[in-house]
């Protein structure tokens, strides 16, 4: 499998996208976040000292995503049409779910503007409660699924 950030001389270059259609393309990432009951409470009763923290969550998120060419060197800036965050409450972890859904027409995916929007946001919750817990345990950071483009379809089973 040649790698296509890899220029003949062996240097790092974006991908030259050019050439490709246009597609409307989907791609959505989750992650979730673990945490003591103690900081689990206090973003649920919303007692944090930082703050709401599911709501900055969600903005960190959308940050995260729109801000991606600027943290991963080989991302293209993205002219975005439509970005989505759910955060879901997990009792028996304790901790939280989040699921970010990015849309374009483009010529690129936006899976990794996704991944990223995950990470940030899940990041966001860590800084806004490691005060009350600083054991947190982020993972489980993935692609659930993406649509659109060259390589076609991709589901998590």
């Amino acid at each position: 499998m040649e790698l296509t950030h890899i220029d003949d001389n062996n240097r790092p270059k974006m991908v030259d996208v050019s050439a490709k259609n246009e597609t409307y393309r989907i791609a959505i990432a989750s992650g979730q976040i673990k945490m003591s009951c103690d900081a689990y409470n206090a973003i649920i009763d919303n007692t944090s000292k930082k703050g709401p923290v599911i709501q900055t969550a969600v903005i960190a998120s959308i940050m995260g995503v729109k801000k991606t060419s600027e943290l991963i060197p080989m991302c293209h800036p993205l002219l975005l049409t439509g970005i989505n965050c759910d955060i879901e409450e997990k009792p028996e972890l304790p901790g939280f779910k989040l699921i970010v859904t990015a849309k374009l027409n483009g010529q690129t995916g936006v899976e990794m503007e996704a991944l990223t929007g995950v990470s940030v946001g899940l990041l966001t919750i860590y800084d806004m409660v490691k005060a009350i817990d600083k054991s947190m345990v982020i993972s489980k950071v993935q692609l659930e699924n993406k649509s659109g483009g060259k390589s076609g379809d991709f589901e998590r089973k």
